[in-house]
Formats: structure tokens, sequence, C-alpha cells
């Protein structure tokens, strides 16, 4: 089980910046073995998958038909197996989807149960036997980013292995971390959340590859519409030493907009916290959580995301007849 501190969390940080020490994940891992498996898994993500080369890392989501997020996958390939990487509590249902859409296809669907992800900057772990790099904060080929900004260095390396040499750091410090970079995960995604409101198109979403279940939602938020809500970085007041709660509620006066999805104290930055909020929030305006903490917002994605495609004013005019 994950731990969230072993000693302090502002120390932690530090270490695992400087390549000092591991963060153990409850991430489960699924291997997918046989010819047909890149171009299978293609089909069912949202990333493009097919060319994925041996040794490459790429990102996918798992999108329900109306492009709701249901999981994220960090995807490795090693010439023959391809092995992905799932947080604990979507795991069971990655396995069981894959399970149901294998058909006739020729692949083989293991969980890897004697292996433990660990989560380290700059460098996997010397004795790891599969490694994933994230892509985060480039841009993946084919992915779209709606921020203008990006968020701290990001060097975040996952490494599947037996053990870690490395000095223990907690799950706190790496959120906090995760924080900073602007980074999304599942922490942030809710049974309504699109990939589009955390910036998530930019590393998970291929925007020109084939069909998969939400497909079609997904590019017409992009291209025609807007995301209802958009993901924003919350620089805390800093008065009283408790973080807002998981789930707490954001304030624009006396309006809910929003909640809290991750928080964290920053070693340097302080105290902050990630929220997902209507889109329409003034991007200057000064939010409060509950318990009577004010937060200053650091834009992520902004308020004109989506409608990417801008239609001639005469083909309007002729729809309109």
């Amino acid at each position: 089980m994950a731990i969230a501190s072993f000693s302090n969390p502002l120390v932690e940080q530090r270490d695992l910046l400087s390549g000092k020490a591991a963060v153990a994940l409850d991430s489960k891992v699924i291997r997918v073995i046989g010819d047909d498996r890149l171009k299978w898994l293609h089909a069912l993500l949202s990333q493009n998958l097919v060319n994925l080369l041996p040794g490459e890392s790429a990102e996918a989501l798992l999108l329900d038909p109306q492009g709701h997020i249901e999981a994220n996958l960090h995807v490795v390939d090693d010439g023959r197996i391809t092995w992905l990487i799932v947080e604990e509590p979507q795991a069971a249902l990655v396995f069981e989807h894959l399970s149901k859409m294998k058909l006739r296809t020729k692949v083989l669907i293991e969980q890897e149960n004697e292996l433990q992800v660990f989560a380290t900057f700059g460098a996997p772990l010397a004795n790891a036997n599969v490694v994933w790099v994230d892509p985060w904060p480039e841009i993946y080929p084919g992915g779209h980013r709606y921020a203008a900004k990006a968020g701290e260095v990001w060097t975040y390396v996952e490494s599947i292995a037996e053990k870690s040499q490395l000095a223990p750091a907690g799950t706190s410090a790496l959120e906090a971390l995760r924080i900073m970079a602007h980074r999304p995960s599942m922490e942030e995604v809710d049974e309504k959340t699109l990939p589009h409101e955390l910036d998530w198109l930019a590393t998970g979403v291929h925007m020109s590859k084939g069909c998969y279940r939400g497909q079609e939602a997904v590019a017409k938020v992009h291209n025609l519409g807007h995301p209802p809500r958009r993901l924003v970085l919350l620089h805390l007041d800093g008065s009283g030493h408790l973080l807002p709660e998981i789930g707490a509620k954001v304030y624009l006066g006396e309006t809910e907009v929003g909640r809290i999805t991750t928080a964290g104290s920053h070693f340097e930055a302080g105290a902050v916290a990630l929220a997902v909020i209507k889109r329409t929030v003034p991007e200057d305006a000064v939010l409060e959580i509950t318990g009577s903490i004010t937060a200053n917002q650091e834009v992520i994605v902004p308020t004109t995301a989506g409608k990417t495609v801008t239609v001639p004013r005469n083909n309007l005019l002729r729809s309109r007849r």
C-alpha cells in the first residue's frame, strides 16, 4: 500500500527531484502479448499505438461513448509485450474491458502480480524490468495543448521492478510536485470528465487517428464547442495550517463553481491545489474554498479552450436558408 509520507514531505520532494528517492505506487500492471497487440489496443484507446516502437512510452485514455474518461493507461512496448500501468482503482475495469473486447484477436492479457511500480524523477531505477517515461509536459505527436504556460519541470519516470534501492518517499511529496507541473491524473476525474477539461489532449489523445470509443464526442467538443469545466492551479492564502479536503467546494462569491481534486504543500510555492471549476469563471477572479480559504488562480486550461474550427460566415448564412 502506498504511504503518504515517511518523514517530512518537503524534504522528500527535494530528494525526489534530485534522484535520491522513489515512491512506491499502488498502480497495477497488465501485460498484453501477441502479434496483434498494438493494432488491437490502437482500436480501443485514444492514442496512436499501432506504430509504437520497442522502448517507446505513450499515454492513452479509455473513454466511454460520450467521451468521458474511464481510465488512464501508461503504455510501453518491449518488442514482445505491451505493458500497461493503470492506477489501482481503475485496474479491474481496464482488465475486464480488454478481456471482453478480445473476441477473435490473437492476444493474451495477463495481470502482473510479482512486480511493483515505482515513481522517480530524471532516471529510472537501476534494476527496472520495464521503464515508462512520461511525455508530459511535451505535446505527444497528434496531441493538442490548450495551456499557454507550462507548469514546473516534470521529468517523471515509472519503473516496474521487484524493489527499490533508493530512499522511500511518500505520495504526498509526489502529489505536490504533480500539482506544480499542471499534470492531470485520475484524481481530477469524475463521471463527467472530458479530457479537454484537464488539458489531457496534449499527451493522452491523438486528434487525427481512426475511430475509437468516444472519438466523435472528443472531436466535437474540440472543434465546435467548449468544455464545460477547466482545470486550474490554486495558490492558497496560507492562513491556517490545514489544506482543504479533497472534494471541498470552490466558490466565486456565494456561487459554487467547482471542487478541489488534489492539494499539497510545495517546498517552494507553499500551499497549492488543483481544482476543476466552471469554464466561464473569469481567469483573474479570486476564489474561496470551504473553510474560508481564499485562492488565486494560475490558469491551466483557459476559458477559450475548444472551438478550434472557424466556420466561414458565408457557410453560416447558407446553413440558415
